[in-house]
């Protein structure tokens, strides 16, 4: 299926957009200055196409969390907060997960998708290679075709294994060479999803 096509019913994921990401100094250096734009445009086309619209939230189990429940780093960004409920005869849905996948989250996204029919989800979001990309690779496993707008999504630099440190950007482009590379979703431009879905 080539990007131009997206589909009438395609659900747009939009994947923990919360005010505590903004806190650098918890969670390092990040990529994509872009992003927030990129991913309200593409909530704004959803909305004006009356396409579905899934609010996702991050409630940390971790008290030490920006994303701690109760605390103002749990609530989305406001640029998000201010779209919701805007979409007209859209379908709106938000659930909320305290795990990397929106699918093991409340209520169940699979049931909700499969009840209305959908087969394609297009996934942005925080951060790129743990929610997104495990959000992604569900949604192919469980038989989705998924589009993840690359430019709608950002992380941070993060350390691994044996010393290793990755900048933001180089960790983005792993995720996406893996989500790509093997298949499990499209990874594209916020300009080829607009322009596709408009």
């Amino acid at each position: 299926m080539d990007i131009a096509e997206i589909a009438d019913n395609a659900a747009l994921v939009v994947v923990d957009v919360q005010k505590g990401f903004e806190d650098l100094a918890f969670w390092g250096s990040r990529n994509h200055p872009g992003a927030d734009d990129n991913i309200a445009s593409l909530i704004d086309v959803w909305q004006a196409s009356g396409r579905p619209v899934v609010f996702v939230r991050h409630d940390s189990v971790k008290p030490e969390s920006p994303l701690w429940p109760g605390q103002e780093g749990n609530a989305f960004k406001e640029y998000v907060q201010a779209r919701r409920g805007k979409g007209g005869a859209g379908a709106e849905l938000l659930v909320t997960k305290s795990v990397n996948s929106a699918f093991y989250g409340s209520p169940d996204l699979d049931a909700w998708l499969r009840g209305a029919g959908i087969s394609q989800v297009v996934v942005v979001g925080i951060q790129t290679n743990l929610c997104v990309e495990t959000t992604a690779r569900m949604g192919g496993n469980l038989g989705y075709d998924v589009v993840v707008p690359f430019d709608a999504t950002y992380t941070f630099d993060l350390e691994g294994p044996f010393g290793w440190r990755l900048s933001a950007d180089e960790v983005a482009r792993a995720s996406a060479v893996s989500l790509h590379g093997d298949g499990f979703a499209r990874v594209v431009t916020t300009k080829e999803v607009v322009d596709a879905a408009g």
